[in-house]
Formats: structure tokens, C-alpha cells, sequence
């Protein structure tokens, strides 16, 4: 039977969970439509989720579709859980994106479409709420080709707008033609010579959607189930079902949960070969391995046990104790490389006064596992945690998961955004075995040179890999990399070459009928313990500048509020780069810092008056000037100053 993994996307509050529950009640997988409002819905199953009426994690619910079977995935809407998106897209064989008849393109649309084209994902669209006061179809139909810059296809027509009798009405007109043409030589020709018949235009739309050059869309009411049946058939007939069996095992974890006893379960897709239980498969990192205790596979509206998967398919699987969400089972698959920014905002977790700190960093680090995006930053020496964060409704959501599921009172300290440093110029330094002030069995000389920006972090060799053992080459580049983690300011170090330039060591040596004297031989621990003071050193003659991120902007206002809405961008030390004016309304295009986006959110309607429609995303870093360099504490043994960090290293002060 045919296997089709499908995502359902939307910006929030356009009623993708809705349509869920509705497909699931058409194919007959649920005996009644459960509701987001009331909390009833299948797919949000935590208990936030029901209470706030939002999707938080995805979920994974299975149903069949005529000959098709059909593994729906719902993910987030909101954009402070764009990570739980991203991860869900690198597993999907086609989406359904959702679009609110009466709002219309949100910002959310944009970045999602952005990237379902990025990544070539065959999608269809659903107008949803064509029921609604309000409701519009052939301008939404307009802004997704101008908003989203995307080829649709209209799969029919909406009567009734605004009201409960509102229909669609499948059909593909006119207009099908003309798009499809742009994309399919042969149809263009056949439509030049006047051959173009129904099976060749249904044809085309088929094989032109796989290929996500163009989009169909259908519209209706996910409440109402108006237009579901035409969506439902659009999804059996132009999406394409995948898997080979007979490949070799291949999949993908993109989601990790915790069971009744704390075991880990791990969400993966299949892309080849068939997984068994007992089987020893490669997982995690290189050299990882774990074996399958247990799985269960999705099965019309619930999940089943079952002694393989086949490619192609979705399971819950027991028995990977290290696996984490992105890992690969078995053969590793290339990439798609990170979809959406990092976190730019930063905030300190502060326990309640009756909450036990040990809990509260099992708590936090359960929760990293589930989004490798939110890191963990412990400050040992302040006693403190920070997290990172995409937004303020994510801290709501930790604050509240806190207290639902570990039974913790925790607060958290003002959203500070998390900035980077570059290197400004060369600098080097160097520190030779049993000379000077040195008092580890080692020699390191260390190089740092600015990379262009997004170019990351590399480590080279200037010196023959032969002169010293392998392991401590190995042991100086883990440790540049951990602490490239806090520069001179103590943010992280991005965009840098640092090369290798000396090194040396003191050979194995013992004495006799005796063993191993490790105060006359170099072990890794020297180079680690070295390194630091290297790297710092040669950081402080490059010298470092601070950048905080910044994210672009697209404001859509009314003209005559623009006089009120310029002072506050200005207040918030916002760069308008373009305005455009469209009859009554304008469009601002420019860049603001993350800090300041959240308050912006909150003014812009009482500014607009209720019109005004932000859309922002992360852009670039930009240097900090005018003002004082922020500064971040460390939480390593600090480096910067020599005496306190070899107390704390080697117990003994050098120099």
C-alpha cells in the first residue's frame, strides 16, 4: 500500500489542527470532530496545548486514503517554534499549506513557502474559514501569487463567502492552463496546436506539482467540511508516496520524547530498507550504535506494535539510549543543512524558592532534548541557567511545561539577545613545553584570522600531523572550539580560522620497573588545560568587536499612521530602508534589533489601529557602536585572567 508523509503547515490561528481533525473524521479514523477551543483535538495532546488552543509539538496521526496510507503530521504555527517545523521538513513527502480566508498571506505563509520551495516539497493549499465573516477567495488567490511569489492553481470556485452555507466547487479552469504552460513545454505546444484535452491538463498539473514547480489550491471550511473532499483527493492523486524497501536501512529521528519511566522514544522516518526489533543499527554520531527494543507504527488514528518497518513509514522506536532529534538509523542521509535562524534571544531561568536546582536541570536538559534549538548554558560559578529562545510566548510555553509536567515554580529574568563576536584582525600566540611561565607538558601556538561572515569556524594545520600524537592535535581543536563558545566579551566567537602553528610535547616516559610517570610525560589533559590561554591570548592581539542580530522588517499600515509609527521605530533604533505607498495603506522595509522586536508586536495596533501587520526574521549580525559593548558572564574557568584560571586548573599558579 502506498505511503504518503504529510505535513500540515500554517501561520497560527488559520485552523490547520482543525483540518486534521476533519480529514481524520472523513476517513473515518474518528467518530467525532474534536475541537481546539474545547481541547479535544487528537493531535495536541499536551495539556498546554489544549489550554492555550495552539500547537506546540508536532504530532503524528495515521489514516487511510482510499489505496493511499497517509502519515499527517501537525506542526506549530507560531514562529517561536519554527525549530519544531524545521525538523518535521526534512522527514515530509508533501504538505498541505493552510491560509486563512480572512487574513489572508501572514508573515509565517511567507517564510514557510520560502522554504517548501527551498526545499523542492510538493504542496498544495487550503484557504480555510471561507465560512467566516469576511472570508475572500479570489484576492487571497492573488496575494499568494504576488505575497508569495508562487504559481498556483485554482481547483475551483467559492460560493457563499461569509457564511455557513459556503461551498467549493471543484473544477480546473482556464487559468490552469495558462500556469501550467510556464512550466511544461510539451503542454504549451499541444496547447498551440489545439490538442489539449482533460487527461493531458490533469496529467501535467500531476507531474508538474511533484516537482513543486506549481501549487494547486483548493479552499472551504475545515469546521463546516466544506472543499475537504476536494483537498483529500488532491492529496491521494498529486502528492507522491515514497520509500524503497529493499534499499538499506536509512532514516531520520526528528523527534525524541520521554516514556512513563523515562526511556527515551525516539520519532523517525524511514527512507529505505526495513528496520526489525533486535536489530543493531548505526545511530547518532560516528561509531554509535544502539539496538531496537521495541516499535510501533501509526495506524488509523493510533500507533500499533509491530516487528518491522518498511521504508517509507513513521515509528516510535525503544532501545536508542543516545539518539537525539537530526541523528540518522543506519545509513546516513546528506543534510538539508539548517532551514530557519537560531535563537537570537537569551533569558536566566530563576527557580522559585521552594524548587530544587538538581531537578530543575534534569527538567531543563529533558527539554533541550525534545529542541536541540533551545541550548542550555550553565553557569557553574553563579549557580544559574540560561536558555535561548526564539520569542516570548516560548518562555510562556517553558515556564508553563515547568510546572504541568515537573511539578517547578520558576521565573525568568529580562530577554537579552544573544550576540556574537568576530575576530577584528590577525593575532597569534605561542607557549613552548617547560619554558617560561608554562606549566603544562605542552607546546601550542595558535594563529586566529577573521572569516567572512556565515563562513563558521575552521581549524588548520600548520605543523606536520606526524610531530606529536594524534590525540593531542585531536584534544587542542575540540578545545579551540569549546572555547571559541566566550571571546573577550564572552559571547561566541564566530566566523575565525584559528591554525595550528607550534607544537610539542614531552615523550612517554617511566621509570624503571615502574609505570607510566605522568609528571614527566604530556597527556591530553595539558593540551586542554593549555589551549585556552593560547587562544585568548592570540584573541586579544587580533582584537574582537561584538554584534548583536538583527532582524528585517515589513510593516503594512495605514499611510496616515506612519507619523506615529516612525518615532517609535526610531525609539527602537529601527533602519527604515524603503516606504511605499498603496493608495491608503504604506509598506516600511528596513532592520531592527532582535531585542526590540517583541515590544514593537505589542505597540504596532494601538499605533495602526488595529491594521498594522509585522513580519520579521532573522538577517544578519551587526556591530555595536555608539553605546556600551555588552558583556556576557563567563561560566568557564576564565581564561582572561591567567592567576585565577590555573588556581582553578591546575591548582598551582604559574608566572
Amino acid at each position: 500500500m502506498p505511503l504518503l508523509n504529510l505535513g500540515i503547515l500554517a501561520h497560527v490561528d488559520a485552523g490547520k489542527t482543525s483540518l486534521t481533525e476533519r480529514l481524520l473524521h472523513s476517513a473515518g479514523v474518528i467518530d467525532e470532530i474534536g475541537s481546539v477551543d474545547a481541547g479535544s483535538t487528537q493531535t495536541d495532546t499536551l495539556a498546554l496545548e489544549r489550554r492555550r488552543g495552539i500547537t506546540i509539538r508536532s504530532a503524528v496521526v495515521s489514516f487511510p486514503l482510499d489505496d493511499v496510507t497517509v502519515n499527517l503530521i501537525d506542526t506549530p504555527g507560531h514562529p517561536d517554534f519554527i525549530a519544531e517545523v524545521e525538523r518535521v521538513l526534512g522527514v515530509l513527502d508533501g504538505a498541505v499549506l493552510v491560509v486563512s480566508a480572512v487574513e489572508g498571506v501572514q508573515a509565517q505563509t511567507r517564510v514557510l513557502m520560502r522554504t517548501l520551495r527551498r526545499l523542492r516539497i510538493p504542496a498544495l493549499i487550503f484557504v480555510n474559514k471561507i465560512d467566516r465573516r469576511g472570508a475572500r477567495y479570489e484576492e487571497v488567490l492573488r496575494e499568494l501569487t504576488d505575497r508569495l511569489s508562487a504559481a498556483v492553481v485554482p481547483m475551483g470556485s467559492a460560493t457563499g463567502l461569509g457564511t455557513r452555507a459556503a461551498r467549493f466547487a471543484p473544477h480546473i479552469g482556464p487559468a490552469a492552463l495558462d500556469v501550467l504552460a510556464d512550466h511544461d513545454d510539451d503542454l504549451l505546444a499541444a496547447y498551440v496546436d489545439g490538442t489539449v484535452g482533460p487527461d493531458r491538463l490533469r496529467a501535467s498539473l500531476s507531474a508538474r506539482t511533484r516537482q513543486a514547480a506549481v501549487h494547486p489550491v483548493y479552499a472551504g471550511s475545515a469546521v463546516t467540511g466544506a472543499g475537504v473532499a476536494a483537498l483529500a483527493e488532491g492529496i491521494r492523486d498529486l502528492l507522491p508516496a515514497a520509500g524503497d524497501p529493499r534499499g538499506p536501512v536509512s532514516g531520520t529521528v526528528f523527534k525524541v520524547e520521554r516514556g512513563p519511566a523515562g526511556e527515551k522514544i525516539a520519532y523517525a522516518r524511514m527512507f529505505s530498507g526495513t528496520l526489525r526489533v533486535r536489530d543493531k543499527v548505526a545511530c547518532g554520531g560516528p561509531g554509535g550504535e544502539g539496538r531496537i527494543t521495541a516499535l510501533t507504527v501509526f495506524d488509523r488514528g493510533g500507533d500499533v506494535r509491530r516487528d518491522e518497518v518498511p521504508a517509507g513509514r513513521i515509528a516510535r522506536l525503544w532501545g536508542l539510549t543516545d539518539i537525539r532529534i537530526g541523528d540518522s538509523v543506519g545509513l546516513p542521509r546528506a543534510p538539508h543543512g539548517r532551514l530557519f535562524a537560531p535563537p537570537t534571544l537569551e533569558t536566566v531561568v530563576v527557580p522559585g524558592p521552594e524548587v530544587d536546582r538538581g531537578a530543575l536541570h534534569v527538567a531543563l536538559t529533558r527539554l533541550a532534548e525534545q529542541d536541540p534549538l533551545i541550548a542550555l548554558r550553565h553557569d557553574r560559578v553563579r549557580r544559574e541557567i540560561s536558555v535561548s529562545l526564539y520569542g516570548e510566548v516560548q518562555k510562556e510555553v517553558v515556564q508553563a511545561t515547568l510546572a504541568d509536567e515537573y511539578g517547578l515554580d520558576v521565573g525568568f529574568r529580562e530577554t537579552t539577545p544573544l550576540c556574537v563576536e568576530r575576530a577584528v584582525g590577525s593575532g597569534a600566540a605561542v607557549e613552548f613545553n617547560k619554558q617560561g611561565a608554562n606549566p603544562f607538558l605542552a607546546t601550542v601556538g595558535l594563529r586566529v584570522d577573521p572569516a567572512p561572515a556565515g563562513a563558521g569556524t575552521e581549524f588548520r594545520l600548520e605543523v606536520e600531523l606526524g610531530s606529536m600524537p594524534y590525540a593531542f592535535f585531536k584534544a587542542v581543536e575540540d578545545t579551540v572550539r569549546e572555547t571559541l563558545g566566550q571571546g573577550l566579551h564572552g559571547w561566541r566567537v564566530a566566523d575565525c580560522t584559528v591554525t595550528m602553528t607550534h607544537s610539542g610535547y614531552s615523550p612517554r616516559q617511566s621509570h624503571a620497573h615502574q609505570g607510566f610517570d605522568k609528571s614527566m610525560s604530556s597527556t591530553g589533559a595539558d593540551f586542554r588545560g593549555l589551549t585556552p590561554l593560547v587562544l585568548i591570548e592570540a584573541l586579544r592581539r587580533a582584537g574582537t568587536s561584538v554584534h548583536e542580530p538583527m532582524h528585517r522588517f515589513r510593516i503594512e499600515a495605514p499611510a496616515d499612521t506612519l507619523g506615529a509609527l516612525l518615532p517609535v521605530l526610531a525609539a527602537a533604533r529601527a533602519v527604515p530602508r524603503t516606504t511605499e505607498s498603496h493608495g491608503a495603506g504604506c509598506v516600511l522595509e528596513g532592520t531592527v534589533p532582535a531585542v526590540h522586536v517583541h515590544a514593537l508586536e505589542q505597540q504596532l495596533p494601538g499605533l495602526t489601529r488595529g491594521e498594522g501587520e509585522l513580519e520579521s526574521a532573522f538577517d544578519h549580525y551587526a556591530q555595536v557602536v555608539r553605546r556600551t559593548v555588552p558583556e556576557r558572564p563567563r561560566t568557564d574557568h576564565n581564561p582572561l585572567d591567567r592567576k585565577e584560571y590555573l588556581l582553578n586548573v591546575t591548582r598551582r599558579v604559574g608566572g
